[in-house]
């Protein structure tokens, strides 16, 4: 064992320190810090899809189409783009323009502040920007709720249009907006959509979309071979394709890395991985709380 694997041996198998000083430990080791954000990093900081947020924010459209979450209404085929974009803008306003700040988020940018990290995440709600990140250091992976694109994705371009938004949340009566603000793309005359990848149809990948994965992986090649934490937070098995098996990958490839999954729930380790792997179980907004408590 050389000492890049021993001195994270000894941070990893310690019995005596809690969950949240063991991550500490880790992110001040770490040559570079990967970071994979899901669904759970937001939740933790109370931004759910279920439960009272969603129930008193769309109470009509449950009623209508008996919706179990926010997540499976913001997918539901509604019955025309006036009620698409009666449920979409405010779901746009809550996740997006107007999402507050998350103590979580904000508490990681804090301990990242004198390391070099980079984010990729699933997420495609605004919590990196409202806790300030240098959003040069975020890729979002699966699209962003506050850009549009052509439904037909006849071209590689995205649209952002906050104002709109606002207007046909203002405007809107009996779950429908006016027909006058549905948007619809200036190439073809198509509707226009919410910028997220689905399974069916993909996604429109713009430039500002591939500046953002070049970075990421410019980032992943300068670091290559180095002492790197894949520090995957609140990430599911929905789609493993994105975060979950590529950090598990490069964590084989990289006998200096380790993997990290924090989760409230157990996830498969490869066998080939598992030395080198740590599952942190403790609610995510507890972790760095307590962080932010030592500094």
């Amino acid at each position: 064992m050389d000492v890049k694997q021993k001195n994270w041996h000894t941070l990893t198998k310690s019995g005596e320190q809690s969950e949240h000083d063991t991550i500490d430990g880790l992110i001040e080791e770490a040559d570079a810090v990967v970071i994979g954000v899901g669904a759970g990093m937001s939740e933790a900081d109370g931004f759910t899809y279920i439960g009272k947020r969603f129930t008193d924010a769309f109470p009509e459209f449950i009623e209508k189409y008996q919706l179990l979450d926010m997540l499976q209404a913001s997918l539901f085929d509604f019955e025309n783009m006036r009620e698409y974009w009666a449920f979409q803008s405010r779901f746009v306003l809550m996740n997006y323009f107007d999402q507050p700040v998350g103590d979580s988020y904000v508490r990681l940018n804090e301990r990242l502040k004198d390391k070099a990290f980079h984010v990729i995440t699933t997420n495609a709600d605004n919590g990196f920007h409202a806790a300030g990140f240098d959003m040069k250091k975020v890729f979002h992976i699966q699209g962003e709720y506050g850009l549009q694109q052509c439904i037909n994705h006849c071209h590689q371009k995205t649209y952002k249009d906050e104002a709109l938004m606002r207007k046909m949340v203002e405007e809107q009566s009996d779950m429908l907006v006016p027909e006058s603000l549905v948007p619809y793309c200036p190439e073809c005359g198509a509707p226009l959509e919410v910028n997220k990848r689905t399974v069916e149809k993909g996604m429109v990948e713009d430039d500002y979309f591939h500046q953002q994965k070049e970075r990421y992986e410019q980032f992943l090649q300068a670091h290559e071979g180095e002492k790197i934490l894949f520090l995957e937070i609140g990430v599911g098995n929905t789609t493993p394709q994105f975060i979950k098996h590529p950090f598990q990958q490069m964590t084989e490839e990289n006998k200096h890395a380790l993997y990290v999954t924090m989760n409230e729930r157990e996830y498969f380790i490869p066998r080939t991985i598992r030395e080198r792997s740590v599952h942190i179980d403790e609610h995510i907004a507890d972790v760095f709380q307590a962080i932010a408590n030592k500094s």
